[in-house]
Formats: C-alpha cells, sequence, structure tokens
C-alpha cells in the first residue's frame, strides 16, 4: 500500500468520525435542558409540547380535569359558605427561589395549614403567574398567586389562587423585592427569614370559586382542588414587570393557556 493510499483512508475515516460526532451532537439533549418546559406558544418545549417532553408529563395532552380553565357565571352552581374552608397559616422561617421559570417563596418551616371540606392540607410554598391563569368570564388578570398546599402523602392537593389587576403595591410581594432584584436571570434561592403567610391575605376568602382540576405546570397531575378567590386585589405594574425581569426569556409570559372545562362543575361558595 503506498503513502498515498494511506493518507486517502486516514482522510475517510476521519470525515466518517466528525460526521458520525456531528450526528449524536444534533440528536443529544443537553444534561441541562432535561426536564426543562418553556411558555414560549409553538416553541419545541412550548405549552403545546409539554405532554410529549417526558412520558410522566403525559397527562398535559391527554387529561380531562386540566388547568387552569375560564370561570364562565352561566356555568357557576352558587352554594351557601358554611365555612368549608378554614385557614390555620402561622409565620414561619422561607426562602425565595427562581427556578428560572417562576418566583416562589418555599416555607422550610411550619407554615400552618388549609382545612376544605374537613380535610387539613399543609402550605408548602406559593409562586407568582403573569398574566393571570385562570379567567373570569373571559377576562385575563395581571397576575396570580398560587398557595400551594399538600396532603399527608405531600401531594399537591388544594391551591389557594388569587387574581391581581394593575393599580396599587401588593404588600406581600413587596417583602421580597430585594431577594427577586438579586436573582435576576439565575436560578437560585436567598435566605428570607421569617415570612407570615396570612399577610398574602388570601386566607380572607369568603367568596370563593371551586372546582377539580390540575398542576398548571408538568407534569399536570390532576389531584389538585382549586380554590379562585373572587375577590381582586391590586398590584404595582413595576411589580409585575421585575417577576417577568427575574425569570428567564421562555417564561416573562408564564400563564399556561386555558383548557377545556369537559363538563366538570364549577361551585361557588356564596
Amino acid at each position: 500500500m503506498n503513502k498515498c493510499s494511506i493518507s486517502t483512508i486516514f482522510s475517510c475515516w476521519l470525515l466518517l468520525f466528525l460526521y458520525q460526532q456531528a450526528i449524536c451532537t444534533t440528536a443529544q439533549v443537553p444534561a441541562e435542558e432535561e426536564g426543562k418546559f418553556e411558555y414560549i406558544p409553538g416553541s419545541e418545549r412550548g405549552p403545546e409540547r409539554w405532554g410529549f417532553l417526558r412520558e410522566e408529563w403525559a397527562k398535559c395532552r391527554t387529561g380531562r380535569m386540566q388547568s387552569p380553565i375560564d370561570i364562565v357565571n352561566s356555568r357557576v352552581r352558587i352554594v351557601p359558605n358554611r365555612g368549608q374552608l378554614k385557614f390555620n397559616y402561622k409565620p414561619a422561617n422561607a426562602i425565595v427561589r427562581n427556578s428560572g421559570h417562576d418566583i416562589a417563596i418555599e416555607w422550610t418551616g411550619d407554615a400552618g395549614s388549609a382545612q376544605f371540606n374537613g380535610v387539613n392540607y399543609s402550605l408548602v410554598q406559593c409562586h407568582w403567574h403573569s398574566p393571570a391563569e385562570h379567567l373570569i368570564n373571559g377576562r385575563r388578570d395581571d397576575l396570580e398567586l398560587h398557595m400551594v398546599h399538600v396532603n399527608s402523602s405531600k401531594i399537591v392537593a388544594l391551591v389557594v389562587s388569587q387574581l391581581y389587576r394593575i393599580g396599587r403595591p401588593d404588600p406581600f410581594l413587596s417583602q421580597f423585592t430585594a431577594e427577586i432584584t438579586s436573582l435576576i436571570n439565575q436560578e437560585g434561592h436567598r435566605q428570607k427569614g421569617v415570612v407570615d403567610p396570612r399577610s398574602a391575605r388570601t386566607n380572607s376568602a369568603i367568596k370563593y370559586y371551586n372546582y377539580l382540576g390540575s398542576l398548571t405546570t408538568p407534569p399536570c397531575n390532576e389531584t389538585v382542588i382549586w380554590i379562585v378567590n373572587q375577590t381582586i386585589s391590586t398590584v404595582a405594574r413595576e411589580q409585575v414587570e421585575l417577576l417577568r425581569e427575574a425569570v428567564f426569556d421562555y417564561a416573562e409570559m408564564n400563564a399556561r393557556p386555558v383548557q377545556p372545562l369537559n363538563g366538570r362543575e364549577i361551585l361557588l361558595y356564596h
């Protein structure tokens, strides 16, 4: 075999190796992207695609009791409020976390519980969506707070929702301005110290909507009793803008599209 042939064989082998590497690089999902989801409509990881990204997220596309929904008065059944919802919140240590797709307050101590129809659910965290995820008679508000509770099996089973419109600043959110600002565009958390969940004022719900639904983020499990406060609060435009600036670009508008009601009943406790 002459030198020319050896050189040709080596060149072919090198080209084949580089071609295989290019295929692997294109086909593989980077480790840091595994489990990520986005809110940009039409993107590869947008809301329409959540149910295809991972097997355990299939409910996002196959579920029949998905959230959020549009709460339309003509579909609501009014029932008397006989104290079915009770709050037993208390101050506890907490952290402020930027997950990339939302800003959350996570209580590291015992922050109390909410009781619905005689069952207690422990408060573990709250987070914000802007714009709001739930609609009332087709109207989408500017911000929505979710107070997340788990059952005795540590499964998210009760979420209390508070809607906001642009107006006066929200005192609860104002507590975390410094921590949120320090977390702009970076995943991580900051210690906050003692946070009183009662200052979110969601425990003052007297008139509220109730329906059975799901998590509004993957895996979209249909395990959630939803309580949506009928009273709308206010939030400053600057506060909403800070929440959007802090998260990653794909989550600046981190509201999941409205899902079909599929015959579910919506109650208004009055």
